[in-house]
């Protein structure tokens, strides 16, 4: 086990820090193994199939298995150990320059028929000072793509700022709840299709959006956790103050 920053592993290459800075965006393939994946797919199941589940884990029994399961890294110690993945710590900390804390996690299920999410910026949901936060997106299927769901992205728009958030315009295509980037052209972006274990960083800036699940039978489970720089600190959400460290 990585318990000092010294034995921190370093993942990435000069090139691929160099795309990052340029695009916004990195995919490293496999870097979670399938046994993992599995297990921890089976473990958000149990979590939800007990007869009684735990307040943190709640919803309507009618979408036990469908609502994303947030933040389950602040009550389960397996999410916690996924976020902590020895190669998410060690690009993160290339990246930013430092080592990175956690402050949000996601578990998606988006099943077959569910919306996606409009064109977005993650900092414009989580502020946080200074900018550094970097989300990465694990893909726990074996294949996620345009069919089921996969997310789209707008390379170099990191280096835009934050963009204005509106309502939601095609409310066929995506939920209704959040928001989404104005002003945008949709027509540069691109699907970023993954296979089971790759991990997808991507710029808290950078505009990125998913499309409805249209397959007859295929889920497009994930696996998402936001991450800040340690010195950086989230300003305007009071229940993302706590910071989780990588080692």
């Amino acid at each position: 086990m990585i318990t000092t920053k010294e034995n921190r592993l370093s993942p990435i290459k000069d090139e691929q820090y160099k795309q990052f800075e340029r695009d916004g965006y990195l995919l490293i393939k496999k870097g979670c193994s399938s046994d993992l994946i599995d297990a921890f797919n089976g473990h958000i199941y149990d979590i939800r199939n007990q007869s009684e589940v735990p307040a943190w884990a709640a919803c309507e029994e009618s979408k036990k298995y469908s609502l994303r399961l947030f933040n389950p890294h602040k009550h389960d110690s397996f999410s916690r150990q996924l976020m902590k993945l020895p190669i998410i710590r060690g690009v993160l900390a290339q990246l930013m320059g430092k080592e990175a804390n956690c402050v949000q996690s996601m578990y998606f299920y988006k099943e077959p028929g569910s919306p996606g999410q409009a064109a977005h910026q993650d900092y414009y949901y989580i502020k946080n000072d200074p900018m550094t936060m970097i989300a990465a997106w694990i893909a726990m299927e074996e294949n996620i793509d345009i069919e089921n769901g996969c997310l789209w992205v707008i390379p170099g728009t990191h280096k835009l700022g934050l963009l204005p958030h509106g309502a939601v315009k095609n409310l066929e295509e995506h939920e209704s709840w959040t928001e989404e980037t104005e002003g945008t052209d949709l027509s540069k972006q691109i699907p970023v299709e993954m296979e089971k274990g790759d991990i997808l960083f991507f710029s808290e800036l950078l505009i990125h959006s998913s499309n409805k699940n249209r397959s007859q039978n295929r889920w497009r489970r994930s696996y998402v956790c936001h991450y800040i720089r340690e010195d950086s600190f989230v300003t305007q959400r009071e229940d993302l103050r706590v910071k989780y460290p990588l080692y």
